[in-house]
């Protein structure tokens, strides 16, 4: 095993680690957590298994490793940021939603809290004393 193999293994089961430490405080929801999990275990596995790696790049004809293995990246991190770009614009419809809901709400309080002849309700007039 080469120096770049222990190097790209190290960062493995740190980034595996880090992952694990972020899903265990709660802060990645378990469905990115299996996605970044596998993505590690896929690192680790090939900085173990370098020639495993390298047989299915010419067995599907590529004819330098590195070319295929930039190909997936560049394909997971086009992948990542289209998923990512959906969330986000799902997240703004929501909040938009979420802010005219909280402004229809804030109209009918003011509404019912300043109408005029309107007697205070009974938990409202007592002077709790």
């Amino acid at each position: 095993m080469s120096g770049v193999h222990v190097l790209l293994l190290v960062a493995a089961l740190v980034t595996l680690a880090v992952i694990i430490e972020l899903s265990r405080r709660s802060q990645l929801r378990m469905k990115y957590t299996v996605v970044w999990l596998i993505v590690g275990l896929g690192i680790a596995l090939l900085a173990i298994a370098p020639g495993l790696f390298n047989s299915f790049a010419h067995g599907v004809g590529v004819k330098s490793p590195p070319d295929l293995l930039v190909a997936f990246a560049a394909l997971f991190l086009l992948m990542v940021c289209v998923y990512l770009s959906w969330e986000v614009g799902r997240l703004e419809d929501r909040s938009g939603i979420l802010a005219e809901e909280v402004a229809l709400l804030r109209a009918e309080f003011e509404e019912r809290s300043f109408a005029p002849g309107q007697t205070p309700a009974p938990d409202e007039a007592s002077d709790g004393g």
